[in-house]
């Protein structure tokens, strides 16, 4: 039943494009109308018509710790209770910085902002103006943020959606961006033998998670490590998903690559609107107003985000056994879903890192953007379709990951593998 959801749907037609205040949430790439939800409680959500259902998405990523933590929520309102936005400093800015220097690699200094999306450009002006370089490397599939320059061959909702780029985006936007094929360190190599003199930066999702999840091959992040560092370029991380998920130093700590300038976003706020570029002194403060790079916002550091970041990482720091069992909750998660296609006859990869799970419809492992998108999108639309109607909401896109939280138990994760042998047997077209 979803009477109310397809009234409200109807009403936000005629108000916001497409109905929806961002693309993927269509769920048009799964031939299918969004549900409007009432409220989430740890792993699950309710919809307006009361529906039920295990939620892999969790606000894509920022929930690690479940929807409606009661911690987080105390933190808020008690926060929001003493004004929600100030235009000034508070202290509460200093005390989550002093959290994100204790816990990510090489963060000496932090800059919050309010979006992934505003992090990643400014560490892109940051690049350009400290090097006084004009290029940019990027790798396909990899999503950093709507920023012009960095659409180009994009993951998440621009392969969502089938679009190259996008309109709007004029060619002298993106003719300093360089883009190659994730894993592929002989492209790398090649890129910036031809362009190395110019090159700002390498930007790089360190695990590539908007283009479903897939894996740094072995070595190719220490690779990108030797070439920035070689040509003079700066290796930037865009850890938006990755920060405070895999580890608590993120990606940098789980393996072992050092990056000069980190994106942080999504677990950092807590479920809040929270972001941050991070990274050493001497590299940061060319940020005005210490340097010259200019960057800005009304809401940025806003205190009731830092108050449910600061909330989420103290829950990290203490909390020794977390990422052991958010990685054996996605290990059983993919073992799960691997055995159930394999019961269907069904070709489907699976894998799971830190808190983050993905499959894909394909004969053999994925490795990058072309292979992604070589992946069977109808099974994974009519896939998704059958799991909403049992009760697990699966992101509405095949290149987005899975987001596990530390509310999801093994009895959630039962029901999902048991859902999908189901929904897998039920595939037309590949039985």
């Amino acid at each position: 039943m979803r009477e109310r959801s397809d009234k409200l749907l109807g009403q936000a037609r005629s108000l916001m494009p497409g109905g929806v205040s961002s693309p993927v949430r269509s769920f048009d790439a799964v031939g299918s109308d969004p549900f409007f939800v009432e409220r989430g409680d740890g792993a699950l959500l309710f919809d307006v018509d009361g529906n039920e259902y295990v939620d892999y998405v969790q606000s894509w990523g920022a929930l690690l710790f479940g929807h409606a933590d009661p911690a987080i929520v105390q933190a808020i309102a008690e926060t929001a209770a003493r004004g929600t936005s100030f235009g000034t400093p508070s202290e509460l800015e200093v005390e989550l910085a002093r959290l994100v220097n204790a816990m990510v690699p090489g963060a000496e200094r932090v800059r919050f902002v309010s979006s992934g999306t505003e992090a990643a450009m400014t560490a892109v002006r940051v690049a350009r103006g400290a090097t006084g370089r004009p290029k940019l490397l990027k790798f396909a599939g990899c999503y950093h943020g709507h920023l012009d320059a960095l659409l180009a061959r994009a993951g998440s909702g621009v392969a969502t959606l089938g679009i190259p780029g996008s309109p709007g985006v004029t060619p002298g936007t993106t003719a300093d961006t360089i883009v190659v094929p994730y894993n592929d360190s002989d492209a790398v190599a090649a890129a910036i033998s031809e362009h190395g003199d110019d090159l700002a930066a390498i930007l790089v999702e360190p695990v590539a998670a908007n283009m479903g999840l897939v894996l740094p091959a072995e070595g190719f992040l220490q690779s990108l490590r030797t070439h920035a560092r070689e040509c003079g370029a700066l290796l930037i991380f865009d850890e938006v998903i990755t920060g405070f998920r895999l580890a608590a130093g993120g990606a940098q700590e789980r393996f072992g690559v050092a990056a000069d300038v980190v994106l942080l976003g999504k677990v950092l706020g807590g479920g809040m609107p929270a972001a941050a570029l991070a990274g050493p002194a001497d590299l940061l403060e060319h940020l005005a107003p210490a340097g010259d790079v200019y960057q800005a916002g009304t809401l940025s550091g806003n205190p009731v985000a830092m108050a449910a970041g600061i909330t989420a990482l103290g829950r990290i720091q203490t909390d020794p056994t977390l990422y052991d069992r958010l990685q054996a909750n996605g290990r059983e998660l993919a073992r799960g879903l691997l055995d159930a296609a394999d019961a269907a006859e069904v070709p489907l990869t699976a894998t799971a890192l830190g808190g983050l799970a993905g499959f894909f419809f394909a004969e053999k492992p994925v490795t990058n953007y072309d292979g992604a998108v070589a992946s069977d999108g109808a099974a994974y639309a009519s896939f998704f379709r059958g799991m909403l109607e049992r009760g697990v909401y699966l992101p509405p896109s095949r290149f987005e990951a899975l987001f596990m939280s530390t509310a999801h138990s093994s009895e959630h994760i039962a029901g999902t593998v048991a859902a999908a042998g189901k929904s897998l047997a039920a595939l037309p077209r590949l039985r």
